[in-house]
């Protein structure tokens, strides 16, 4: 490699979302030197959009996408092929989607890539899911939860049985949490069990089955065999349909503890999200402790955090009337790459399920009047979680705007 290569090289490593050109006309190469970017800098996904004039290549970086690099059009089909080559996929298969995946060395780690592609108009479109076990701390703490809310939860994951659903969308930090509570619950005298798609994350002294749709190992076959295992916590990585569904919450109220995901935008979402699956109402009042919605905001970068001068009117727009506080934003430095945010947190929506909302639920009522109900017993909502962390300097208003709703 040339000492201009090096320092080129260099240079994009110490900033993994600066655009440059390229460092090499080799595609093997380039992807390469792509996947290093991403992994040190702690990068989640990776995008490769044809188009017309060749590839833009996007990293998403603490939630959001950026554009890296532009590949030339003489580059495109080079590069698309080999990344899916390295996912062991069909090259000469280019009208459907394919999924694969990557076991990638960086600095004599294994990383784990998976790899989704989509036909498009100029070719396949392939994103690729940093799986970084390094670069994820499975702490609660420092994840989000803290006071109040990280004592309800950890009292809620150390009962015998009953169902906690972590809702949110694609990205939201779901399974980051699961596996923080399986990291607490794990001891040689607990059988955990996991079923997942697939396993992102592998911990010692847990069971981990990943499903296979070729083989027609689904959710709930899966699930009905570990019942069979004599396990004392099961995680579901995700309800997908009422078979699963129905099979978790039997396990729940015949005395396992099962933990697993729901898409939904809140927690009282849930509940009806189960229900128009065709659970029936008194099973799930029964069967769920806990709903944790939950979201992740950037934390305004420690080094170039200053006051934010459009705090009024971000806060106008939120219709938040109690203006004291600690209103920051970053503005951008070496620290975060000019995003002016470093890392994310979570924030999260906790409805313990109560006597009063069990009736409710029970009842057949609407995810309005649960909302109500949680309310009034002291649930706080994502908008509102976000503005504490913001009143402390620790987010921006703009985050509390992108991530939350009213």
């Amino acid at each position: 490699m040339t000492s201009l290569l090096q320092r080129q090289l260099d240079r994009l490593l110490a900033d993994p979302i600066d655009p440059g050109e390229l460092i090499s006309s080799d595609p093997t190469q380039l992807v390469q030197e792509l996947m290093d970017r991403a992994v040190k800098g702690k990068v989640s996904d990776l995008h490769f959009e044809p188009s017309e004039l060749g590839i833009t290549v996007r990293f998403r970086l603490d939630g959001i996408l950026r554009v890296v690099q532009e590949i030339p059009l003489r580059m495109r089909a080079e590069v698309l092929s080999r990344l899916k080559v390295m996912a062991s996929l069909d090259i000469a298969e280019k009208r459907r989607p394919q999924d694969g995946r990557i076991r990638f060395q960086h600095m004599g780690q294994g990383i784990d890539i998976r790899v989704s592609t989509l036909p498009t108009e100029f070719g396949e479109k392939i994103v690729l899911r940093v799986l970084d076990q390094s670069a994820v701390d499975l702490d609660l703490e420092k994840l989000g939860f803290e006071g109040n809310r990280l004592e309800l939860f950890e009292r809620t994951f150390r009962l015998p049985y009953g169902m906690i659903l972590i809702t949110g969308p694609t990205g939201a930090g779901k399974s980051t949490t699961l596996y923080s509570v399986l990291k607490r619950l794990r001891s040689p005298e607990v059988n955990i069990t996991t079923v997942e798609d697939p396993i992102e994350y592998r911990l010692e002294g847990i069971v981990q089955t990943a499903v296979k749709p070729d083989i027609d190992l689904t959710f709930a076959k899966a699930l009905r065999t570990i019942l069979r295992q004599d396990p004392n916590v099961i995680m579901v990585g995700e309800i997908r349909d009422l078979e699963t569904a129905q099979i978790a919450i039997r396990a729940a109220l015949t005395g396992h503890l099962v933990l697993s995901t729901l898409h939904t935008n809140d927690a009282p979402s849930a509940v009806t999200r189960l229900i128009d699956m065709g659970i029936e109402p008194f099973l799930v009042s029964s069967a769920v402790n806990l709903i944790v919605a939950q979201r992740l905001v950037r934390r305004t970068c420690p080094d170039c955090g200053a006051p934010d001068p459009r705090a009024p009117s971000l806060l106008h727009i939120l219709a938040e009337p109690d203006t004291n506080g600690e209103w920051t934003r970053g503005k951008g430095c070496s620290t975060c790459a000019n995003a002016g945010y470093k890392s994310r947190m979570g924030i999260f929506e906790m409805m313990p399920m109560s006597e009063s909302l069990r009736a409710l639920v029970a009842a057949g009522v609407d995810a309005n009047r649960l909302r109500d109900q949680a309310l009034r017993e002291g649930m706080s909502t994502l908008r509102q979680e976000a503005l504490a962390k913001a009143r402390v300097g620790l987010t921006s208003l703009e985050e509390v705007l992108r991530e939350t709703a009213s």
